[in-house]
């Protein structure tokens, strides 16, 4: 007989990986991660094609995640965006 995983050990966050972003657990796959590349026309089995690490169950558990948290994700990934574009135009500010 084959073992059950609980879908919520699935999605973790820890303050030192990822910046404290939800993510799959034992991996550095974030939800947000799973999100971009699904809102971009990119399915779950393309996606575990791409990182076979994974497993069908952590893609669409993080998809759970996400809609489940959709409002405050949506939030965090703004936040995250605009931090990431404010040091890409620090870093090529003087090239």
């Amino acid at each position: 007989m084959m073992a059950t995983v609980s879908i919520d050990k699935l999605i973790v966050s820890t303050p030192d990986i990822c910046g404290g972003r939800p993510r799959i657990d034992g991996s550095r796959i974030t939800v947000q991660y799973i999100v971009k590349e699904i809102k971009a026309g990119i399915t779950p089995e393309e996606i575990l094609e791409d990182k076979p690490h994974l497993t069908l169950a952590a893609i669409y558990t993080a998809l759970a995640y996400y809609y489940a948290n959709k409002e405050s994700l949506d939030a965090e990934f703004v936040d995250y965006d605009r931090e990431c574009e404010q040091l890409i135009a620090e870093y090529t500010k003087d090239r």
